[in-house]
Formats: C-alpha cells, structure tokens, sequence
C-alpha cells in the first residue's frame, strides 16, 4: 500500500506537470472530469499518475474549439468502453462552426480594413469622405 501513495501525485504536482493552476484541477474534479482524488495519510490529495495525461487531453480539446460540456461528453461517451461515432461526428459539427467563425472572422477583418484604408474617425459622425460604416446613416435614420 505505501508504494501504491508513493507513486501517486499531490495536487501541485498533478497542476504542474499538466500545466494548469491549482484552481483548474479543482474545478474538474467538482465538474466530474477527472475522478475525486484519494486521501493520504495526511489528508493530502492524491491522483494516479494517468490524471496528468487526462487534464493534458481535456486542455487539447478546449484548444480545438470543443466546450468544457462537450469535452465531459466526450469523456462520458468514451468511460463506457465501447467505440463510438460521436467524436468524429462532433468534431465534424466543431470543424463546420469553426469554418462559419472564419467566415464571419473574414467578414469583420474585411470591413476594418474599409475603416482604416478609409480613415474614418468617428461610429456615428464620420468626416471622411466614403465612410464605409453605416452607422451614421442608421443614427439619421432614427432622429427622423
């Protein structure tokens, strides 16, 4: 049993061998991403080894776009031991939200440009001679 506490690792050690804060690890835990830790002798937290690789993955997930939810489903679907769609079939609906967010992103990086190529200085009472924004126009619409 000691060499079984020996091999398992205190909470700052689990928070920095992942690369999260103390707070974070806590936080899953109480959110159901990682498992309760057992107690030392002490009263100290105690994680197996695994729980580093498990907080490594849910902070990769969150890099590609998915939500803590969807990383605890994720994570549910795959506890259950079978095989399942449902990652590749969410990460197809997470690459399909990503590609609508480029888009919009693209679409706001294209009208700064106007902005600035245009040398507008001012939302609702531009001076510059083709203000590509239409707020000016929209504030006049609503005075009238």
């Amino acid at each position: 049993m000691t060499y079984e506490i020996e091999r398992r690792l205190r909470t700052g050690q689990v928070a920095e061998r992942a690369g999260v804060n103390v707070q974070t690890l806590r936080y899953y835990e109480r959110r159901g991403l990682i498992a309760e830790p057992q107690r030392s002798p002490g009263g100290h937290r105690t994680y197996p080894p695994d729980t580093v690789t498990l907080l490594v993955v849910i902070k990769a997930a969150q890099r590609l776009g998915f939500t803590l939810d969807e990383v605890a489903e994720l994570l549910e679907t795959g506890r259950r031991g079978h095989p399942s769609a449902d990652l590749r079939e969410r990460a197809k609906a997470k690459l399909a939200e990503i590609e609508r967010r480029i888009t919009d992103l693209a679409t706001i990086r294209d009208a700064l440009n106007q902005v600035v190529a245009a040398r507008c200085d001012s939302l609702t009472h531009c001076t510059c001679a083709d203000c590509p924004l239409p707020y000016a126009e929209l504030a006049e619409e609503q005075t009238r």
